[in-house]
């Protein structure tokens, strides 16, 4: 079989058609990613279902061979926020295509990078100065090697929990013992906090060795909201002795929130910013690392220091266009606006189940980045089945609740974290009020299913324990 599809012959010796190509290998997606890239990655796929081979997306929607439609609420992990395919970010790539620009001539500057920075630090005006990356984490990578010039330190403090990337630096700040097993001792002189511990943060800055002090907004696992007054009493913290205060805003960043950064909600302003998933239009990756122009001033602080720190592709037209794209679509949209109103919609409608659900602890989130809890129920039936469930494996119950959302409500979401017992919820920000409907109604045939004993929910959980014995005793 002739798998390099091509349009019919034409003048230039024909044209490789890729849609026809993804078109005519689509059924062999599963067997191709176990042959030659990640098969455990496939395996979960096929153990819980959720190999139904999608072949389209628009907008908030993804579409499966079968044509059915589900409500994407991961948008992959933040980056459509726009939706998939907007047209907007599509007609500006398009744009740059046809227009044979001078793409990453190396000893020249872009017109397209200086547009896409001047306007973002349009929406920071406290700090003047932005570094392009390929992606979040080469942000965090970034940000890291900046502290430490800035300050002549070595020490950098994150929280625990936290979710800075898997990059060898940035997995130094990762704080899931999973994603760092394996892979060897990490770069020294990083010390963990616990989140909303100011205590402990000014324990960790007192010896004045620390660079900086890296944190989320609001914790991408497990959706961890500060207290009313850390953000800004961490900030002032760093000031006391001589850190800096790095927001890392690529999951909260770009209107998430129902603000443009989360931490507007907490009038804070940080000494660098770190965006990108979103940013992207879901197109081109494309990360940055806005900073105070002191911080730039001792990292490029001489000509022959001009390219002390870069990265190739990181200023490509491409990403730059699907930038400037983005955040003009987010504006003409009113995204960041529409996000603020469905979330608290979301919010305050699945916080109204709580009390009637016993395994249903807590909904908490800003804007359209919600976390939904479950926990230990109290009633004899329900607690000897979760008990049994969790022995087995911790943060197996919500498994129970995010199947049957994608298998019978067509929802595709997942959990906030290993072992976690919170679902997060990260939809594109122009969700609809029917979208809005859509998850409530969702949420509560499943929960209430849940309490059940015995029931539908229960039998995939006995299922879900079973492979996980198994993949146990093979290990």
């Amino acid at each position: 079989m002739n798998h390099m599809a091509r349009a019919p012959e034409s003048g230039d010796g024909g044209r490789l058609d890729i849609a026809a190509l993804a078109r005519a290998r689509s059924e062999d997606r599963y067997r191709l990613h176990s042959a030659h890239l990640n098969e455990q990655m496939v395996r979960v796929l096929q153990t819980i279902g959720y190999d139904v081979a999608f072949t389209a997306g628009r907008g908030a929607y993804l579409f499966d061979r079968s044509g059915d439609r589900y409500l994407d609420l991961l948008s992959g992990f933040g980056v459509f926020a726009l939706g998939r395919n907007h047209p907007a970010v599509r007609a500006a790539l398009a744009s740059v295509l046809d227009a044979d620009l001078p793409n990453l001539v190396q000893m020249d500057v872009s017109p397209l990078a200086g547009v896409l920075a001047e306007r973002l630090l349009k929406r920071a005006p406290f700090l003047q100065k932005v570094f392009f990356a390929n992606s979040g984490a080469e942000a965090v990578e970034a940000a890291m090697k900046f502290a430490r010039a800035a300050t002549g330190r070595s020490g950098l403090v994150c929280c625990d929990h936290a979710f800075h990337g898997l990059t060898y630096g940035a997995l130094a700040m990762n704080g899931e013992p999973l994603f760092r097993e394996g892979f060897g001792p990490h770069l020294p002189d990083v010390v963990s906090v616990p989140f909303n511990d100011l205590p402990a943060l000014e324990r960790a800055l007192r010896a004045k060795t620390v660079a900086a002090f890296f944190v989320e907004p609001i914790q991408g696992k497990g959706v961890n909201l500060p207290a009313d007054d850390y953000l800004r009493e961490a900030a002032a913290l760093c000031r006391k002795y001589g850190a800096l205060f790095v927001a890392d805003e690529i999951q909260t960043g770009l209107g998430r929130t129902g603000k443009f950064f989360a931490f507007e909600h907490w009038s804070v302003e940080p000494d660098m910013v770190l965006v990108a998933k979103a940013l992207s239009g879901g197109h081109v990756p494309v990360g940055a690392v806005l900073a105070r122009k002191a911080i730039f001033d001792k990292v490029f602080n001489r000509m022959d220091r001009a390219v002390v720190h870069g990265s190739t592709f990181a200023k490509n037209d491409l990403a730059m266009a699907a930038g400037i794209a983005t955040l003009e679509t987010i504006d003409a949209e009113r995204l960041v606006e529409n996000a603020a109103t469905r979330g608290a919609d979301i919010l305050a409608r699945l916080s109204a189940l709580v009390p009637q659900y016993e395994l249903l602890k807590n909904v908490r989130g800003r804007g359209l980045m919600i976390g939904v809890e479950y926990g230990a129920p109290k009633s004899m039936k329900l607690k000897a089945a979760w008990s049994l469930l969790e022995t087995v494996n911790a943060g197996l119950f919500c498994q129970m609740i995010t199947i049957p959302l994608f298998k019978d409500h067509k929802i595709l979401t997942q959990v906030a974290g290993h072992a976690s017992h919170t679902i997060k919820l990260l939809p594109s920000l122009a969700l609809t009020q029917e979208d809005c409907d859509w998850i409530v109604r969702a949420f509560t045939a499943t929960t209430a299913e849940a309490h059940k004993v015995p029931g539908a929910v229960w039998s995939l959980g006995k299922t879900l324990a079973d492979h996980a014995l198994k993949a146990r005793a093979s290990a």
